[in-house]
Order: structure tokens, then sequence, then C-alpha cells
């Protein structure tokens, strides 16, 4: 079992930034890549930003050049540096956590990202 918490998620003005961190425990030694997702209400879950194990970053293109994504290994912390925020970035913003071998998904309990006009 990985357990994921969240931390980070606030009240923003358009044009700022946050930084959401996931520190994950359990059977850390299980996980492979891990990432970000996010969900606006009455919107379906989409995905933000992913990371594998090796490093490798993939991002939506909504965000492309605002987030990044970045992981502390040895402190089992995957980070979000969320830049030029934009009302539209307003959601849920979840943490999830897939298995090296693929078969099982974790996924944190949310944190709230609000950006004001």
């Amino acid at each position: 079992q990985v357990q994921l918490v969240e931390s980070g998620g606030s009240l923003v003005q358009a044009g700022g930034s946050l930084r959401l961190s996931c520190a994950a425990s359990g059977s850390i030694f299980s996980i492979g890549t891990m990432g970000w997702y996010r969900q606006a209400p009455g919107k379906p879950r989409e995905l933000v930003a992913t990371i594998t194990s090796g490093g490798s970053t993939k991002y939506a293109n909504s965000v492309k050049g605002r987030f990044t994504i970045s992981r502390d290994s040895a402190k089992n912390i995957v980070y979000l540096q969320m830049n030029s925020l934009n009302p539209e970035d307003t959601a849920a913003y979840y943490c999830n956590a897939e298995t090296i071998a693929g078969s099982r998904s974790y996924w944190g309990q949310g944190t709230q990202v609000t950006v004001s006009s």
C-alpha cells in the first residue's frame, strides 16, 4: 500500500504562483511514475503532469511552460511548481502514484487551488 498526502493548495490571484507537494509513504519501493491530475467542478479529472522514476516528464498542453513537476526521491516527495496561474487552473489537484509494474494506482485526497481574476 502507498499513502499520498498533498499540500500547498490555496487561493491565489491570477498571475501568481503556488507549489504543491505530495509526500508518499508506505510501500514506496514499488512506486514508478508519479503525477498530478486536476478536476474542476463539473469536469472530468485530467492529467496535469507526470514524472517517471528516471526523471522523464510529461505535461498537458495547457500547462506547458508554466508548470514544472519535480521529484525528490530521497524524501519521497513530488512537487508541482505552478507559475502564471489563471482562473482556468482552478481545480482540486490530486497526486497519483503508479507501481513500477503498472498494476496499481494510488491517489491522494486532493488539495484545492483557486485562482481569482
